[in-house]
């Protein structure tokens, strides 16, 4: 299979991003939908859903799956290839390297010392090694989604306009995406409110998104972040986290508003040019 100009290169490309979110939305949202509207037959069938179910890894990783759909279909396995060699992309500033590894973890800890929480979070019964095993788990949930918002997503969009409202927009889509979870029993969502949820799923899509283009598309970063985020060693912070990442994302967009308001320099490419066939 050739691969199509209109993905690989820098011209706008609105059938593939498209059917990347039809695609992403249609599995998920079917899948979850199938549990809020037929509880019982599903349960029955399938068992009672939770964080470990295979159809709760399904939902997480539809945008996983819609993107690697979406570059076979216009790249072929040379063109997979290629989308997966921007894993690899690891060199950026060591600032955003220090954001990543540092401010996260402390803007979760500053947040739960404001609400009166602890440092860290509580030891299970299990001991440490409970909490290393699901902190690995955790790189199979959602990191892997990375693929999906900013492997297709994010250089699509920023075909068209400038990296700030590209990431807004996929922060917006992202958090949508998420919201039959908030109607779904027997999953963490279902005990969170939406609104400051869908606040932060903006204000990470921002945060990210100069990370991404700092790296020149990297896949691997993007990764690390979203998994700081969901890291069973920090504390529950909210609604804080959500509240001090937006003061963060302002900074950051001030400091960075060269890069973030202008397409120069933005990553374009799905495929890297050097993995062409």
């Amino acid at each position: 299979m050739t691969v199509s100009t209109d993905f690989s290169t820098k011209r706008p490309s609105i059938p593939a991003l498209l059917a990347f979110l039809a695609l992403t939305f249609l599995i998920t949202w079917g899948v979850i939908g199938s549990y809020i509207f037929w509880p019982e037959e599903m349960t029955a069938r399938f068992g009672e859903i939770s964080g470990a179910h295979p159809f709760f890894f399904l939902a997480t990783w539809a945008p996983a799956i819609a993107a690697f759909t979406v570059v076979l279909l216009y790249g072929g396995l040379s063109g997979l290839r290629g989308f997966l060699s921007r894993l690899f992309l690891w060199r950026c500033p060591a600032s955003w390297w220090a954001f990543i590894l540092i401010v996260i973890p402390l803007v979760f800890v500053a947040g739960s010392l404001i609400k009166g929480g602890p440092l860290l979070a509580p030891i299970p019964p299990e001991g440490v090694g409970a909490i290393i095993s699901l902190m690995f788990m955790m790189l199979l949930l959602g990191p892997i989604e990375e693929f999906g918002w900013r492997g297709v997503a994010q250089p699509l969009l920023q075909r068209y306009m400038a990296p700030l409202w590209a990431g807004a927009l996929i922060g917006a889509i992202w958090g949508l995406w998420h919201l039959p979870a908030f109607f779904l029993a027997g999953v963490v969502f279902a005990e969170w409110s939406f609104l400051p949820f869908f606040i932060g799923n903006i204000t990470l899509a921002i945060l990210v998104t100069p990370i991404f283009n700092a790296t020149r598309g990297s896949l691997l970063l993007p990764m690390l972040f979203h998994w700081q985020l969901i890291n069973p060693f920090w504390p529950d912070a909210q609604p804080w986290d959500t509240w001090l990442l937006v003061g963060v994302a302002a900074i950051i967009v001030w400091w960075k508003r060269d890069m973030v308001f202008s397409r120069d320099g933005a990553v374009t490419e799905v495929i890297p040019d050097e993995a062409r066939p």
